[in-house]
């Protein structure tokens, strides 16, 4: 059998655990494998086979996996749930203290209670949800 068949079996051989883990390494390793395969199909001999696999992996490893770690660490954009209603503006219904009262928040009546509990607020006021605690908005 080529040379070039057994690096492809060694690619198909590296992409098993790629499925089987989910680490992207095996991915790219058996990328350098079909590498090596088209090298070996080429011609060229099998330290430059070697040569090529072990230059394609650690690239594709040394460029790839930064790019991924900086894309996991990130927060995402969009925000949904009680997380997208923090830091909206809503319009007081019924007076809202640190006991409780109605807000109206993102088209919908909200139970509220001051974050501030000295503080209240009257019907018609503007506030700001600053968190969500269960169904009830703590707003100033």
């Amino acid at each position: 059998m080529d040379t070039w068949v057994w690096w492809l079996v060694a690619a198909v051989g590296l992409g098993i655990p790629l499925v089987v883990t989910a680490l992207p390494e095996f991915g790219m390793l058996a990328v350098g494998a079909v590498a090596a395969a088209v090298t070996s199909k080429l011609g060229a001999g099998t330290v430059t086979q070697f040569v090529v696999f072990a230059a394609v992996s650690v690239a594709l490893i040394a460029v790839v996996r930064p790019i991924a770690n900086r894309h996991r660490r990130q927060r995402p954009e969009l925000q949904t749930g009680v997380e997208a209603l923090k830091g909206r503006s809503a319009v007081v219904l019924e007076r809202v203290d640190g006991n409780g009262g109605r807000i109206k928040l993102a088209g919908e009546i909200w139970s509220a209670r001051s974050y501030d509990t000295g503080r209240s607020y009257e019907a018609g006021q503007q506030v700001d949800v600053v968190e969500i605690d269960g169904a009830t908005a703590l707003v100033l």
